[in-house]
């Protein structure tokens, strides 16, 4: 699935918005992962190479969100059901497991 310009400036967005309401830091979600912040990072600016991994952050985010009492804010591109796009590996999205490296 190939995000246009303006899906991927909106979902970049969409990705920090829920970033400030989930009140982490990319340090404590890197040290979640026990990835790099650098990694946090690219999955955030849609620089990572898997596809999965956004739809993990996205997932994270909003379950963080959620159980502190507030909205996250909607995705417009990562939404639905992933279980529904044939070419995400859903087992990895299940098992909130990101990449390893730079994939």
């Amino acid at each position: 699935m190939s995000l246009t310009h303006q899906q991927v400036t909106d979902t970049i967005n969409q990705f920090q918005q829920n970033l400030i309401l989930s009140e982490l830091t990319t340090e404590q979600i890197a040290s979640n992962f026990q990835t790099s912040t650098e990694k946090i990072d690219r999955i955030l600016h849609l620089k990572q190479k898997s596809m999965e991994d956004p739809w993990i952050l996205k997932a994270f985010l909003e379950q963080h969100i959620l159980k502190s009492g507030k909205t996250p804010v909607e995705f417009s591109a990562l939404k639905g059901d992933y279980h529904q796009y044939w070419f995400l590996q859903t087992k990895k999205i299940e098992n909130m497991q990101l990449s390893k490296g730079n994939k």
